[in-house]
C-alpha cells in the first residue's frame, strides 16, 4: 500500500480524507512523520497556501505529500471570509468566534448563499498538481446540529 503525508495538524481533516479514500492509500499525519511544525498560511489565495504547505513538507521529507486550504465564501459578503476562514474572528482560530462574527455580519440579510471551496496541492513523484472542489449551500440563521467542525453548524 502506498503512503502519503497529509500536511496538516487538523486531525478532523485527516479522518475525513482517510474515510473518503478507504484503504487504497495510507495517510501519514505530520505527527506520525515526527514533523512538529505549524505551517503558516500567509498568502492571499487558497492555492498559494495549499502549495506552501505541500512544498514545505516535501522539502523536509522528500516524500509524496498533499495539503489543502479551504475557504467559506459567502456571496452577500463579497466572498468573505474566504482565505481568512480559520482566522475570521482573530488569530486564535476559534470556531465559535468565527461563526458568531459570520452570523453577526449576516443579520438581516436574506440571501445567505455560500460555498466551501477547497484547493488541494499534491506533490507526487516530484511534480505538483492542483485540484479544486466546491460545495454549494447556504448559511443558516442559527447553529444546527453538533456534528462536524469549523463552520459546519451553520452551513
Amino acid at each position: 500500500m502506498h503512503s502519503i503525508i497529509f500536511a496538516t495538524n487538523n486531525q478532523n481533516k485527516v479522518e475525513e480524507i482517510q474515510a473518503a479514500i478507504g484503504d487504497q492509500v495510507r495517510i501519514i499525519t505530520l505527527a506520525e512523520a515526527c514533523i512538529d511544525i505549524d505551517i503558516p498560511e500567509p498568502h492571499q489565495t487558497l492555492q498559494e497556501n495549499a502549495s506552501e504547505k505541500s512544498k514545505t513538507i516535501h522539502k523536509l521529507t522528500g516524500l509524496d505529500c498533499f495539503s489543502e486550504d479551504t475557504g467559506l465564501e459567502v456571496i452577500a459578503l463579497n466572498g468573505e471570509p474566504g482565505v481568512l476562514s480559520a482566522r475570521y474572528a482573530g488569530e486564535d482560530k476559534s470556531f465559535d468566534k468565527n461563526i458568531d462574527k459570520l452570523l453577526g455580519k449576516l443579520t438581516g440579510i436574506r440571501d445567505r448563499e455560500a460555498r466551501f471551496r477547497t484547493v488541494i496541492s499534491l506533490i507526487w513523484l516530484g511534480q505538483e498538481y492542483f485540484f479544486e472542489g466546491i460545495c454549494e449551500g447556504a448559511i443558516t440563521e442559527t447553529r444546527v446540529g453538533r456534528n462536524g467542525f469549523g463552520y459546519d453548524p451553520v452551513f
